[in-house]
């Protein structure tokens, strides 16, 4: 019996901020080490031999990437391509976030409130869903989007900040939960903490340095955390640390420290008003306003991780510093004589030279006699497909100045019955991205260590246990017989750890956990199983929290049910299905879900796209008992990937589309336009007919299609090293296709072309949507202005329709069905009324990134696949 292939997405790139300037960290341009690429995942095909193995069956339809080399080069370009839809051409200056947000502000309201259709519990392993796409029975259960932070206290409170869907709070141990950031211009959380006097620190600004996450605009004090909700007048010092990710907030000696994107600073914790001080930057001219403020690698310069304060002398403090793919400067820094030091020696195992010091993690005992850390290596990162770590260390001496000695690298913790045995992907491998450690404060030998899976110590690090393994799935315990849910094994936890927290309710202590499916948590002093694995984790996913991050959303008639079927695609979540009369949303695809189609008239025919236009279809929601895995006949999800898919020939989130006239022909975007017209009925990839080629390197953005004719924007180069993009127009049958004239300094910008909207009564009137920030922001050639076009003559001119529209980067754009134009923005939804020249802010949705607009089947709903809040509708004819 084999397993279902989990389709996963590796992020490496930070991306964009909800109040400040956006910034592109892409490793292929990092310097310092040659911009190595980040690491050596194992390949799909990797994974499917993994489960064929550990199975001991051979997989009926297993549907792979067949090839054996490193997919580290494609996970890097694919997380760079997020990024460049809003940096590309250039460099984006600060300011450009908090200016738009400023000027959506001030727009006009529609009338009507968002519904919030996904507010309800999601789970991962719905026993309807065992498709051999999906990753149902792998363990994790009830999930939600990523958590980047957790805190805690000793009377049941816990607060969960997520990547870019805010900071909420339980009252009762876990669950129950309430948004307490909405007012905030960022919703992205990098840091939360809990200081001495009981008051909540916010650090904004996701600090993963991952694809999609989104800058900050500073740091926020909640004084009395059980009560009330953040507030923009609660910020702390100025305008300092607006525009940046930050990775930890610690405090020390009347202070809080604060390590970010920009090198760590301190603040008074007694008086919260006045500036923040920078400590220390390594490379000083690379800062804002700074003489190399504009150089391409300067978001690489001055990376901090974390910083570890003497608990018995809080002067003496050791920071880590240093980009995770590797620069002269990373390393361990002290103040020597009132300047900050490189620390060259003394450490004991723990690496003092730049090739082993990577992104780095302190926790310390509430006693003050340990202090713990975990090391990534850029050169591991660089030179080892197993792995990024270089292990886990403690200072038994309670001092962060060492000695250090190693306690656990990743080979011991794969052997400690780690779901990661196979060459090319073992604990660590995204130790750059998933990181946390926490001591349990009763204990100081008692640790819990996150990468990947969860890990804990009762003896210091001489024996560890891995208690939230990755998955269930290699394991004997398992079963895809949905009587029995996931066999003999017991709930673990979402993969990719980002969080921890302990804290205490009704007088026991809990070990909370953050990580890309939510929050999750276990007693401290908890049970597991003769392997090690806790048999004791709860999912605090109740549906009371949505932070799920859709790039997509699709909505059809739900036939059986009666209602609408609305599904969506996720990071790291798949695809979530949401029937007619589901109490319960289930996942029918597994891994990142991109694009999404959905029949209007039945929504159970879907297709759902995984990276590089790799899509499945399924014409029954992929409703399927798991009996797939011995009669391949009854797989009911079907891989119909174009061939750009083998060729890795397309953006790694491509575009994909039905005409409007007709739902049986698709458009899909790589280098090719390909067009197929089996509807979802398709079963081979080899049904898709190339109607158009761009050329080598150049790949599409947006496609649309109306009664056979089809435009289609590319882009390529896609970074801002000689941008270009530029527009096609042709058939579906193949006829008529020329390029259209879009000089860089025309009326059309030379940015990121994101979408297309095309008029249902005229296919010569469209409508184009434009990424990125103007030339007021973006310092590249041709950035322009105007964020949305339109073309009465088939795309031949253009006329810019931005009007009030602030300078905000746009995702898609959507005519609906009373001749309205609605505009997916990184903050939010704008309206043209019929007839009307000017924008309206539809609604109020806190500061979070709209990625796609879709109309219900009637048109009479507008949905939005939000990057962090889930899936939101309202009504049309409450706009007026």
């Amino acid at each position: 019996m084999s397993l279902p292939i989990r389709r996963r997405r590796w992020f490496t790139v930070c991306a964009l901020t909800a109040s400040a300037a956006l910034v592109a960290i892409p490793p292929s341009t990092a310097s310092g080490r040659g911009g190595a690429a980040p690491f050596g995942v194992r390949t799909l095909g990797q994974l499917a031999k993994a489960r064929h193995q550990s199975a001991g069956a051979e997989s009926p339809r297993v549907q792979a990437d067949d090839d054996d080399g490193n997919e580290a080069d494609e996970i890097a370009e694919g997380a760079d391509q997020y990024a460049e839809a809003r940096t590309s051409p250039g460099v984006v200056a600060p300011g450009a976030y908090g200016a738009a947000w400023s000027g959506l502000q001030g727009l006009p309201q529609t009338g009507g409130k968002w519904r919030h259709v996904t507010g309800l519990r999601y789970d991962s392993d719905d026993p309807r869903y065992r498709d051999i796409d999906s990753n149902s029975s792998g363990g994790s259960g009830d999930v939600t989007g990523r958590m980047a932070a957790l805190a805690a206290d000793d009377d049941g409170y816990v607060y969960a900040g997520s990547a870019g869907g805010g900071v909420w709070r339980s009252r009762t141990g876990g669950g129950h939960w309430q948004p307490i950031s909405d007012r905030l211009p960022a919703q992205s959380t990098g840091a939360l903490a809990l200081d001495g006097a009981g008051r909540l620190w916010l650090g904004t600004g996701e600090a993963t340095t991952n694809s999609d996450a989104y800058l900050g605009s500073g740091v926020y004090v909640l004084a009395h955390p059980h009560h009330g909700t953040f507030s923009p007048r609660r910020r702390v010092g100025g305008d300092e640390l607006e525009s940046i990710t930050i990775h930890e907030l610690r405090f020390g000696g009347g202070k809080v420290w604060a390590a970010t994107s920009e090198g760590v600073w301190s603040h008074s914790t007694k008086r919260l008003s006045g500036p923040w001080k920078l400590e220390f930057a390594p490379n000083p001219d690379f800062l804002p306003k700074g003489s190399k403020a504009d150089d391409p690698d300067a978001p690489y310069k001055n990376i901090a991780n974390d910083i570890a304060i003497d608990p018995k002398d809080p002067s003496k403090v050791v920071l880590a510093v240093g980009w995770r793919s590797g620069d002269d400067y990373n390393g361990f820094y002290t103040e020597v004589n009132g300047a900050w030091t490189r620390i060259t020696s003394g450490l004991g195992d723990l690496p003092a030279d730049a090739d082993n010091v990577g992104n780095v993690t302190f926790a310390r005992s509430a006693d003050g006699s340990r202090y713990y850390a975990i090391d990534q290596s850029p050169e591991q990162l660089g030179t080892n497909p197993d792995s990024g770590l270089e292990g886990i260390y403690v200072s038994k001496s309670g001092s962060p100045t060492g000695p250090w000695t190693k306690i656990a690298d990743y080979k011991g913790l794969a052997a400690d019955n780690s779901a990661l045995t196979t060459a090319g992907y073992m604990p660590g491998v995204q130790a750059w991205y998933n990181q946390f450690l926490a001591v349990d404060p009763s204990d100081a030998q008692h640790l819990y260590a996150g990468l990947e899976e969860v890990y804990e110590t009762k003896d210091g690090g001489s024996t560890w246990s891995t208690v939230g393994p990755y998955w269930n799935f290699p394991f004997s315990c398992w079963s895809i017989d949905p009587s029995r849910q996931t066999g003999d094994c017991h709930q673990t936890t979402h993969s990719d750890q980002h969080g921890v927290a302990i804290g205490r309710f009704h007088g026991r202590s809990y070990v909370y956990v953050g990580n890309d499916g939510g929050v999750y948590k276990r007693p401290v002093e908890g049970s597991q199983d003769a392997s090690g694995h806790a048999t004791d984790w709860t999912s605090l996913n109740d549906g009371t929290i949505d932070t799920l991050q859709y790039y997509s959303v699709g909505i059809g008639r739900d036939l059986d049910h009666g209602g609408l079927s609305v599904t969506g695609g996720l990071q790291d979540n798949g695809q979530s299905v949401l029937r007619g009369d589901d109490k319960v949303m289930g996942s029918d695809f597994g891994g990142d879900g991109g694009d999404t189609l959905t029949d209007p008239a039945n929504g159970c025919d879907i297709a759902q796209e995984y990276v590089y236009l790799a899509v499945q279809v399924t014409q029954n929601c992929a409703v399927n008992d798991g009996s797939w895995a011995t009669d391949p006949n009854k797989a009911t999800s079907y891989g119909v990937a174009p061939p750009d898919n083998a060729t890795s020939e397309a953006r790694f989130i491509a575009p994909l589309a039905t005409d409007l006239k007709d739902g049986n022909t698709w458009i899909a975007g790589g280098r090719h336009i390909w067009v197929q017209t089996h509807g979802y009925a398709i079963r081979s990839g080899a049904q898709w007919t190339s109607v158009h080629d761009f050329g080598t390197g150049r790949v599409a953005t947006a496609v649309a299609a109306s009664g056979g004719k089809i435009y289609a924007a590319w882009c390529g180069p896609c970074n801002n090293q000689g941008f270009a993009r530029g527009i096609a127009v042709g058939n579906a049958d193949g006829t008529g296709w020329h390029d259209i004239s879009l000089p860089v300094e025309g009326t059309v910008p030379n940015r990121y072309l994101s979408g297309f909207a095309v008029d249902p009564k005229n296919a010569g009137h469209v409508f184009l949507a434009v990424n990125g920030f103007s030339r007021h922001w973006t310092e590249g050639p041709g950035a322009g202005v105007g964020h949305v076009f339109e073309s009465t003559d088939g795309g031949t001119t253009w006329k810019d329709i931005s009007a009030n529209l602030p300078d905000v980067p746009a995702d898609s754009v959507l005519v609906t069905a009373n001749g309205g134009l609605a505009v997916a923005t990184d903050l939010g939804v704008v309206l043209r009324a019929p007839g009307h020249t000017k924008w309206e802010r539809v609604g109020r949705l806190p500061a979070v990134a709209v990625l796609q607009l879709k109309a219900g089947p009637d048109g009479g709903m507008l949905y939005a696949a939000t990057h962090g809040r889930g899936i939101q509708a309202i009504r049309l004819r409450d706009l007026d």
